[in-house]
């Protein structure tokens, strides 16, 4: 009987004070954890009332913007990750008897000039590794300061065919006058994912092959897949967030370059500059408490040598990351310095993707080139200051401009497509890239309505480049695919 009084008085002494917490206590307005604002409370209308959707949004405004919301997360996570627990297949956790291996990194400032390997890329890098399926399809990898989160992929080989269309069209309209190029840019997991946690993703060089073989002749594919597969044990690919590193870029640009027969610098001609304590967009997307406690270097590369200046064009954006507004261009710097243990250190490029960007250089060889990218785009840039006379920088999103008249206007004779693999897979890009082509100039989205653009990414105000509901749940079909929960791709940016 004492045992039960005293387990009741725990009880109510627990949720006594959960309650006042949760009612005395200023509401949480943004979580540093998942790099995005919360939910607000909603305004009241009958018609919102009557339809249930304010009762829902009070609900959701509720249950998102608890007090000390990171806090209490956190340490759920770290309960978590103490109890290693085995739920469901989409939370499996393996335990390998080898440590990853710990290769030495390769010489930086390689031959770009040289072809890429023939054979095929064969993960030798984690085949031994430790792998867990955390929250949202990210596979976690590796202990310690090697822990590295992966977002699985789900399309089929015969995707990707929009995003080679929309290649194609630009080269019919523009002609023998433009070379356009097709990358597409493949993401981590495809490099660094142990055989045994393979069940969730699918392969990613059978789609890339499907759009590269869907592309027209005058189109000429931009393949970086095993020239990224040659340096994987270098750091090419952030281990805490979702994007490339600026050295997996770096490769990259070299092989741009190299099709477009412009010159190209290795790295011996740029400042490397870090940004330590790193910790990127996985922690929020996994909510696994073991990528936080393994921040890595952000390392980027500011040329030498050549002169540029760098004009932008903002956008403002509502809710739903519509353009509602453009500003005056005006000039400021290319690279942003962030401050160590910085969230937000993939912003060093151009601050972030709500602009339009154009960087003007030194270099006279009549080049000017279009990149026509998501947020992967934004660290191959300011590898390309030495080949071009200009570069014009255009997210898929962002674009308020007739594409024909930009062309003619700016004398471009170059436009890349650069998108990774999840932006290139869905079908959303295709009608974005033709959307271009026949939009009025400043084509600013007027009515603001509640509804949601499903292919968003996240972007957190903070920071700038994480979208706020980005959701990457993993589906399995019979088959064993996977899908997106929602809408016909899963979409990173």
């Amino acid at each position: 009987m004492r045992f039960s009084r005293v387990y009741i008085f725990f009880i109510v002494l627990v949720f006594g004070s959960l309650t006042i917490v949760f009612a005395t206590f200023p509401r949480s307005r943004y979580s540093e954890l998942e790099k995005r604002e919360l939910a607000v409370f909603p305004e009241f209308s009958i018609d919102k009332l009557k339809s249930g959707a304010y009762t829902k949004a009070v609900s959701s405004w509720f249950s998102d913007s608890e007090p000390f919301r990171d806090v209490f997360m956190t340490a759920s996570m770290h309960v978590k990750d103490a109890q290693a627990l085995v739920m469901s297949d989409d939370n499996i956790k393996f335990h390998a008897s080898e440590p990853a291996p710990s290769s030495a990194q390769k010489a930086i400032g390689a031959d770009m000039t040289a072809a890429p390997e023939e054979e095929e890329f064969v993960n030798g890098t984690t085949d031994n590794e430790n792998a867990k399926i955390a929250n949202a399809g990210i596979i976690i990898v590796g202990t310690g300061d090697k822990t590295r989160a992966l977002m699985a992929f789900g399309g089929t080989a015969k995707g990707g065919t929009g995003y080679a269309n929309a290649a194609n069209k630009y080269k019919e309209v523009f002609g023998d006058k433009v070379n356009v190029y097709c990358m597409v840019i493949p993401t981590a997991v495809e490099y660094y994912c142990p055989p045994r946690a393979r069940k969730v993703t699918t392969a990613q060089r059978p789609v890339i092959n499907n759009i590269f073989s869907h592309l027209s002749d005058g189109v000429k594919p931009v393949d970086i897949y095993n020239v990224l597969g040659k340096h994987v044990s270098e750091d090419i690919f952030l281990r805490t967030d979702h994007h490339w590193a600026p050295l997996g870029a770096y490769y990259a640009a070299g092989r741009f370059a190299q099709v477009a027969g412009v010159p190209f610098k290795d790295l011996s001609h740029y400042d490397r500059k870090v940004v330590r304590g790193y910790v990127g967009s996985m922690y929020g997307y996994s909510k696994d408490i073991s990528i936080k406690n393994a921040p890595e270097d952000f390392v980027y590369y500011e040329p030498r040598d050549v002169k540029y200046t760098t004009t932008y064009t903002n956008y403002t954006i509502d809710k739903n990351y519509r353009v509602i507004g453009e500003g005056k261009p005006f000039k400021s710097r290319f690279f942003f310095r962030y401050r160590d243990g910085n969230g937000g250190a993939y912003c060093t490029f151009m601050g972030g993707d709500t602009k339009i960007t154009v960087v003007r250089t030194s270099v006279h060889n009549g080049r000017r080139l279009i990149i026509l990218k998501d947020s992967f785009g934004n660290a191959l840039p300011g590898f390309l200051f030495f080949s071009f006379e200009e570069i014009h920088v255009i997210d898929s999103r962002y674009f308020t401009k007739n594409m024909r008249k930009y062309v003619s206007e700016n004398k471009i004779t170059d436009i890349l497509f650069a998108n990774n693999i999840f932006k290139a897979y869905s079908s959303h890009i295709y009608r974005s890239y033709l959307r271009f082509l026949e939009q009025s100039d400043h084509s600013i989205f007027k009515a603001v309505t509640d509804s949601t653009i499903t292919d968003s990414v996240m972007q957190g105000k903070k920071h700038g480049h994480f979208k706020k509901d980005t959701t990457v749940v993993v589906k399995r079909k019979s088959s064993g695919d996977t899908v997106k929960s929602s809408g016909d791709s899963l979409t990173v940016n």
